[in-house]
């Protein structure tokens, strides 16, 4: 629907008033509808990347909460924690309020939830064991109970959210194929599933931020933009999304271009077996042709039995010293 008002509006845009618009289901009717419909599902699917990069800056991290960088040591952590901390205490929240007892308590308990989340920033990031795995694993890491070691939270986070996931993605799509779906761009959804889990193993078992994240993007963010540099877990939570998007895409865009590719080789088998038989009837000519100028040719021979024959012979003889003899690999055979 959204593409046929675009396509009307594309067309009270680009045809002057008066002139006819192309007809309906004609060939350049098909062909605009096609790129406006690709054009669509093209924007969309950018929305929804912007979408959950919106949903991700909103959601924030625990540096966001603490307002310290992701490469902050323990000093600036608590030391932020402290300042913050005399600000947003409970009881300081309490004491400076003077609304009724109802709004009082309110606000007092919304401060000790925030208090209780700076805390457990600063708790976090101070710890080298947990600030790595909450980097890549994100807040989940806070209810994984009899994880210690920086092994543990790794091989906790690679079973819980990598394994798993893929695991169900692979067989979710297995299935959907097996049962019919997804005949379009089979080999680009698992190309994608694929590469979407090495790109995260490698995120989440690097010692350091990605490369491209830690040199460009982040630095991108920050210098030219209001919106906070990205942990490896928001990435990884980025490139799902994107990865959907995908998907979309190649359910949406897929039929699109196999029609367009099946409409041009339609096209291109009608055009050649328009050759064809033009060729066909240009063989035809040139054969009637011939036999006319064999008939001149023959025609003070007609009746002539003996002549005919004759005729023959020379024309057998002149065809094997001027055309099969004379050929090189002929020749060099014979000597």
């Amino acid at each position: 629907m959204v593409t046929g008002w675009v396509q009307a509006g594309f067309y009270h845009l680009t045809i002057r008033a008066g002139d006819p618009h192309p007809p309906q289901n004609s060939p350049r009717w098909h062909l605009h509808r096609r790129r406006i419909h690709a054009l669509v599902v093209i924007i969309y699917l950018m929305y929804i990347i912007y979408e959950a990069h919106w949903e991700l800056q909103r959601a924030g991290s625990f540096y966001a909460s603490l307002n310290v960088p992701y490469d902050a040591n323990d000093r600036t952590i608590k030391s932020r924690f402290r300042r913050l901390a005399a600000l947003h205490h409970p009881d300081k929240v309490a004491h400076s309020s003077s609304s009724s007892s109802s709004s009082s308590s309110t606000g007092a308990h919304d401060a000790g939830d925030f208090f209780m989340h700076l805390k457990t920033a600063s708790d976090v990031l101070t710890n080298p064991v947990q600030r790595f795995a909450y980097e890549r694993f994100g807040p989940e890491i806070l209810t994984w109970r009899n994880c210690t070691t920086l092994k543990d939270y790794v091989w906790r986070g690679l079973q819980v959210q990598v394994l798993l996931h893929y695991a169900l993605a692979a067989a979710g799509l297995w299935g959907l194929g097996f049962l019919g779906y997804f005949e379009v761009g089979r080999y680009w959804r698992w190309l994608t599933l694929v590469s979407l889990c090495v790109f995260e193993v490698h995120v989440v078992m690097r010692p350091q931020f990605p490369y491209f994240v830690e040199a460009f993007l982040n630095p991108f963010l920050v210098r030219f933009t209001p919106f906070e540099p990205y942990l490896p877990f928001q990435l990884i939570s980025l490139a799902r999304r994107v990865a959907i998007a995908i998907y979309i895409a190649i359910g949406q865009l897929g039929p699109i271009l196999r029609a367009g590719r099946d409409q041009e080789a339609a096209a291109d088998e009608k055009l050649l077996q328009k050759n064809l038989d033009r060729l066909e009837q240009t063989s035809r000519l040139v054969d009637s042709d011939i036999a006319r100028l064999m008939e001149l040719e023959m025609a003070p021979f007609a009746g002539d039995a003996e002549a005919v024959k004759d005729m023959r012979g020379k024309l057998k003889e002149w065809l094997v010293q001027n055309t099969i003899r004379a050929d090189p690999m002929v020749r060099d055979a014979s000597k």
